[in-house]
């Protein structure tokens, strides 16, 4: 395995991006995540998007992070937020999730970042179990998501 930097909007960043927003819908029943993003927001030094590969050059996991400050949705200065965090399935349980999560981290905190939040939801308890295992504590409810009774969110200071 290897993990590499793409642009947000790389084909096997987009190729990994439909597929878990496939399993967003299925797991919620709608068109996936809504949340607002652009290519842009993952550009350092104010966010980063990683893909890790297998052996074979394919894309296997993926996520990032961008900067958000004060905002009427509930950021803090110096938030960084964790976005499309996504295994394939048959690469699951092998600890690729938290090995892009600690990459995500690290380059967040020199970055300036302070603290890493995340929005997830109660119908992706593998994500949850990741994210508290990892020293995430829930936290006041941020961004797109804030008022519904499935969103869960979850902050971590760096």
């Amino acid at each position: 395995m290897y993990i590499r930097r793409v642009p947000f909007d790389h084909p096997d960043a987009v190729k990994l991006n439909d597929q878990v927003q496939a399993e967003y819908a299925v797991r919620y029943g709608d068109d996936g995540d809504a949340t607002p993003m652009a290519a842009s927001d993952f550009r350092p030094p104010n966010g980063t998007y990683l893909i890790a590969y297998d052996e074979h050059g394919s894309p296997v996991a993926s996520g990032g992070w961008r900067a958000q400050d004060a905002n009427e949705e509930g950021n803090l200065d110096g938030d960084a937020e964790v976005k499309r965090m996504y295994v394939v399935d048959q690469m699951r349980g092998r600890g690729l999730a938290r090995r892009i999560l600690a990459a995500l981290e690290e380059d967040a905190r020199q970055a300036g970042r302070v603290r890493m939040v995340l929005e997830t939801g109660t119908k992706q308890p593998e994500a949850i179990a990741l994210y508290t295992s990892s020293g995430y504590e829930p936290c006041a409810k941020f961004g797109y998501y804030r008022f519904y009774e499935t969103s869960r969110c979850y902050a971590k200071r760096l």
